[in-house]
């Protein structure tokens, strides 16, 4: 069976693309190691010597501080394909990132084969003549880029720079001190669905209503079935309410600068293709989405808070935290009935409501990065 075109409504992508693995093989190849890929904040990379290691849809990553800045590297040895740092884990509970401290060289466990944090071959035991072809033995490097004080990796040559990814994001989130922003509580999903379903359950909100009570009536306009909504200005709260929390009030004082709009309604942003941005007046919740196959997806949820804030004896991110994770549980769980459902012999791709065409933006993304046209649709 296939959609009935006399209905009028726009189509879904084909099943394939959320539950047959050769199609995430392609989407990994022609978007998630293409693009610019959201890998965490910058702020675990503060000092020389301290790295990040992360899976990228099945490619470990290493980035590093080195005495020039950020640089990344396949986690490899030139020499026998050694991990260089041991990867996050294999455990459905396990991070996709991990950070540490590495010091001032970057060593082999398996024979010693040591680099600098250039990623050049310092030296290899027992192979004195070996150091004529350092230049030729260097790690396999990635692409760094910055923004906001979130770090990205490009493990093909990347399309273009960050900020045409972007799509302005930068522009429209200029009032916010990202970069200045630190983390004061991590979250860690294991979500039995696709990336994609995840992406386009962000950027919908007629979902809203049947799914998150409590978030409706903290923003009631989000109950409505999604139509109206004005993100470049902001989604206002109910009457007396500023922030996402059960209250929707907190101690904690709005970001310094914020325009009176901003500091009583919330923003959301989609980066294509793994970072999602919800924005209160306190605080950001930023969402990186690890797709590991077409089934399974991480989420790892960062509270961002503003220093001057985090540095009271008395800061406390429960009230923000307890609330987020009370609907992120609800989405994950509705997108696990939503795989589940992708599945049956009887589904061959759904319908788009019109107030659903943000999330038809993520669909457009990855036909057109199949295609290998460079599309890059408005988001959030």
């Amino acid at each position: 069976m296939t959609a009935d075109a006399r209905i009028p409504l726009e189509t879904s992508l084909p099943a394939a693309s959320y539950t047959a693995e050769r199609e995430f093989i392609r989407e990994r190849e022609a978007a998630l190691f293409r693009d610019w890929f959201c890998i965490g904040r910058e702020e675990s990379l503060g000092e020389p010597g301290d790295y990040l290691a992360v899976d990228v849809a099945g490619e470990s990553i290493l980035v590093v501080r080195n005495d020039d800045g950020l640089a990344g590297f396949y986690n490899l040895c030139r020499h026998r394909g050694s991990r260089l740092v041991p990867v996050a884990g294999s455990q459905p509970a396990a991070s996709p990132a991990r950070s540490g401290c590495i010091g001032s060289t970057i060593r082999c466990p398996y024979h010693g084969w040591t680099y600098g944090l250039d990623g050049a071959l310092r030296s290899a035991p027992f192979l004195p003549d070996l150091r004529r072809y350092r230049d030729r033995l260097s790690l396999h490097p990635v692409s760094i880029a910055t923004w906001g004080g979130f770090v990205f990796v490009g493990l093909s040559p990347p399309g273009g720079p960050l900020r045409d990814q972007l799509n302005g994001t930068d522009d429209r989130l200029a009032a916010y001190p990202l970069a200045q922003l630190r983390t004061g509580h991590r979250l860690v999903y294991r979500v039995a669905a696709n990336w994609k379903v995840i992406l386009e359950n962000y950027n919908e909100c007629y979902h809203c209503g049947p799914v998150h009570p409590e978030l409706c009536e903290l923003v009631p306009a989000f109950g409505r079935g999604g139509g109206g909504l004005d993100w470049d200005a902001g989604i206002p709260h109910r009457d007396g309410a500023y922030t996402f929390t059960m209250t929707g009030t907190t101690r904690r004082a709005p970001f310094p600068g914020l325009p009176e709009a901003a500091r009583t309604r919330h923003l959301g942003e989609l980066v294509l293709p793994n970072l999602m941005l919800s924005l209160s007046a306190d605080h950001v919740a930023a969402f990186t989405v690890w797709a590991h196959d077409a089934d399974h997806t991480t989420v790892i949820c960062d509270f961002l808070f503003h220093p001057d804030e985090m540095a009271h004896a008395d800061f406390d991110p429960s009230d923000a935290v307890e609330f987020w994770d009370l609907v992120n549980r609800q989405d994950w769980a509705i997108c696990e009935q939503v795989q589940d459902g992708m599945r049956s012999r009887m589904f061959t791709s759904g319908y788009l409501a019109p107030t659903e065409q943000p999330s038809a933006d993520v669909g457009r993304y990855i036909l057109g990065r199949l295609s290998g046209e460079p599309e890059r649709p408005r988001c959030g």
